[in-house]
């Protein structure tokens, strides 16, 4: 189908940043990618790419043609691999999705090859980092982040609304330091912080039987901007993590740390899959997210109470 190949050249070469990379990814000539992209302006009418010699950005209406071109395009994929697999009930297409990068390796990678072994038509691209991911601008369906968006315009689906934080440190720690009984005895102990941007999460909150708010700043020689990193840390007896409860789930299971101050209430940090509009949730992605949920959902019926 020429013009839904027309799409995806234009999408991968905005992914890409190359006409030619896109030509080679699709064993086509530089020529016929070119024409490929002539022809769908010609199309719209407008130019989608400002060109030179060595460069190639989108305009305007490129950029605007690109938010509602590749959901539309991930569906239309989908539904023709669907056709040509003769399974109308099949699963067929190009998941691209970010989340946080502790989560990302150690929780949602060995879910992804099961979902993937399960629907043997569907590709992967994950990104893993901390940033909070663009989901605008770059080249992903949707992103799994914690905490509901500050943007209004996005849209966010709930995978774990009653996901927290667990205070945990590894036996060596404790062994060495002591276990602290209540968070006030934070403040005498090392704590492994988490940094974004600038911003050192430094000040962690917890809160007593009656409700009662109680927030400790914590010192900490060891800060980083990876999650993955502050885990390892804890995990190593360098000090204690206040991490959300999945990234720590399978060392807490198996006794590399333990969790500290049972009784107080650790703070909310809701999980979502978030994409810019509701056309990102094509069925592939919804069909993602409650096989995510499930797992997510057994987790937390381990998580210490």
């Amino acid at each position: 189908m020429k013009s839904l190949q027309d799409l995806d050249i234009f999408v991968r070469t905005v992914d890409s940043g190359s006409l030619s990379a896109t030509a080679r990814a699709l064993d086509l000539t530089p020529a016929a990618a070119s024409a490929a992209l002539k022809r769908l302006e010609a199309e719209l009418g407008v130019a989608l790419f400002v060109r030179s010699t060595r460069s190639l950005r989108l305009t305007q209406e490129g950029a605007l043609f690109l938010e509602h071109c590749r959901p539309a395009l991930a569906a239309l994929q989908q539904v023709q691999g669907q056709l040509a697999g003769g399974r109308a009930g099949g699963l067929r297409g190009t998941l691209q999705l970010a989340a946080p990068s502790d989560l990302g390796r150690n929780v949602l990678l060995p879910w992804l090859d099961a979902f993937q072994a399960e629907h043997p038509g569907i590709d992967i691209r994950l990104q893993l980092a901390d940033r909070v991911a663009n989901v605008y601008s770059e080249p992903v369906d949707a992103a799994f982040r914690y905490g509901k968006p500050q943007d209004s315009s996005l849209v966010a689906l709930p995978l774990a609304a009653d996901h927290r934080r667990v205070l945990c440190a590894a036996p060596a720690y404790l062994a060495a330091h002591g276990m602290p009984d209540t968070p006030h005895a934070l403040a005498e102990h090392q704590g492994l912080c988490f940094m974004l941007g600038e911003d050192v999460h430094d000040r962690w909150r917890f809160w007593d039987a009656a409700g009662q708010e109680v927030v400790v700043r914590v010192r900490s020689r060891n800060v980083a901007n990876d999650g993955d990193v502050v885990r390892r840390w804890a995990v190593l007896g360098r000090g204690i993590a206040y991490k959300s409860y999945f990234d720590a789930a399978d060392d807490l299971a198996a006794g590399r740390l333990v969790p500290l101050c049972p009784g107080w209430t650790t703070e909310a940090v809701p999980l979502f899959l978030v994409a810019p509009s509701r056309r990102q949730f094509t069925p592939l992605v919804r069909a993602l997210r409650d096989f995510v949920a499930g797992h997510l959902q057994a987790l937390m019926e381990r998580a210490p109470r």
